[in-house]
């Protein structure tokens, strides 16, 4: 019989969110009478030990009796259990360093390791992921930041209501001021920030307009891998061909920083892709940038004055224009940086709930099964040996 089992979050800062709800839980056990889940206790997650016990779900002290191990985040070295399967965000595909030894540690307790990240659709789109609500928690954030910058309105925080709909009714009677706002990316990131755009009644225009003409009401624009990039050589953008070889192209958002106030960055982001723009044009006199949420987050990435992480109780930090250091936010000769890695743990019952949706929808049943061809792909690990498909992988696997 599989068994599937809950970790709890081990990773500090604490993360709440969890792979399945109680609910969700129970529809699979009545789908799949053969199956048996666990959840380890915990005092942190956002569905409380109870919750799962109510709908006859086991809540256990030890998950050593799990087959598969389903997580969020990284899982600390010493909780790792040898020879089982976990499913978690381990960072490691970019062969992230601060990561490494984790990665060394899986391999070395012959686990198999199937990263949510790499698994996707035979086009690359993401299969599966949170970011709808980074998204949503981002732009949130990204406009509250703003208002605090300006004084011209006032946002409260994401992570003191209840749940989604409660921030939805959080944006009655807000009224924005005409703002110009840029939203970058297409994926679920990016769905998200829209959203919050379209509830915030926020009118989107087309890139030519927002660059020539004024609103007397907030407008956005949506740019995507056309709108952004253009080949050195002859001005055009396809989109196979620039994730192939990035460097034979240039990045066109130079154009907007005379118009833009607020950047909502949802791009996906890698080592070799051109950056939106450069700190030196942030310093440029016509820009009037004052506000970024970083969303996808990316420390020197796409956005070249994300220092690194804030955290989800302070957001926001400042970059100083002429010395690129971290300052206080808001200030004069600054320019604001929303950066937060875990940013759908301020709606973390939405976001478990939409994320277990789509893990039973496209995973949980064929992983049982023994996989499929997107499974595979997505394990990077087997048994503690690197995969085929991860072999660029190798000096990162050497002890």
């Amino acid at each position: 019989m599989p068994v599937l089992g809950l970790i709890k979050e081990g990773k500090v800062p604490s993360d709440n969110r969890v792979a399945l709800t109680p609910k969700q839980c129970k529809w699979l056990l009545e789908q799949h009478p053969d199956w048996d889940i666990l959840v380890e206790s915990s005092t942190n997650r956002c569905y409380k030990d109870i919750e799962y016990q109510r709908v006859g779900i086991k809540v256990v002290d030890d998950i050593t009796a799990a087959d598969i191990l389903l997580g969020i985040k990284e899982v600390p070295k010493s909780q790792l259990i040898p020879n089982k399967t976990y499913l978690f965000f381990s960072h490691t595909k970019k062969a992230q360093s601060y990561n490494q030894a984790l990665f060394h540690a899986m391999m070395d307790k012959n686990i198999t390791l199937i990263d949510y990240e790499c698994l996707e659709h035979e086009d690359g789109q993401r299969l599966i992921g949170f970011g709808f609500f980074a998204g949503i928690v981002g732009a949130h954030n990204g406009i509250m930041a703003y208002g605090n910058r300006t004084k011209e309105f006032s946002l409260g925080r994401v992570k003191d209501v209840k749940d989604y709909m409660e921030l939805i009714h959080t944006y009655f009677g807000l009224k924005l001021p005409p703002i110009k706002i840029a939203v970058t990316g297409s994926g679920r990131v990016a769905h998200g920030i829209l959203e919050i755009m379209n509830l915030m009644d926020v009118q989107q225009v087309e890139p030519d307009e927002f660059k020539s003409r004024t609103y007397p009401y907030p407008v956005y624009v949506h740019l995507k891998g056309k709108d952004l990039y253009q080949r050195k050589d002859n001005g055009t953008y396809e989109r196979n061909d620039f994730h192939e070889d990035p460097a034979n192209y240039e990045c066109l958002f130079k154009e907007y920083l005379p118009h833009a106030k607020i950047l909502m960055n949802g791009v996906y982001w890698e080592k070799g892709i051109p950056p939106l723009f450069t700190l030196a044009d942030l310093r440029e006199e016509n820009t009037v940038l004052t506000t970024i949420a970083d969303i996808t987050d990316d420390a020197f990435g796409s956005v070249p004055c994300n220092l690194g992480d804030a955290t989800s109780e302070d957001p926001i930090y400042g970059v100083q224009l002429d010395s690129c250091e971290k300052c206080n936010p808001y200030n004069y000769n600054c320019v604001d940086i929303m950066a937060v890695g875990n940013l759908p743990n301020e709606l973390p019952r939405d976001a478990s709930r939409f994320f277990g949706e789509q893990l039973i929808k496209y995973v949980l049943g064929d992983l049982v099964k023994g996989g499929n061809p997107i499974i595979e792909k997505a394990t990077m690990l087997d048994k503690g040996e690197l995969t085929v498909h991860y072999n660029y992988l190798a000096n990162y696997a050497i002890h």
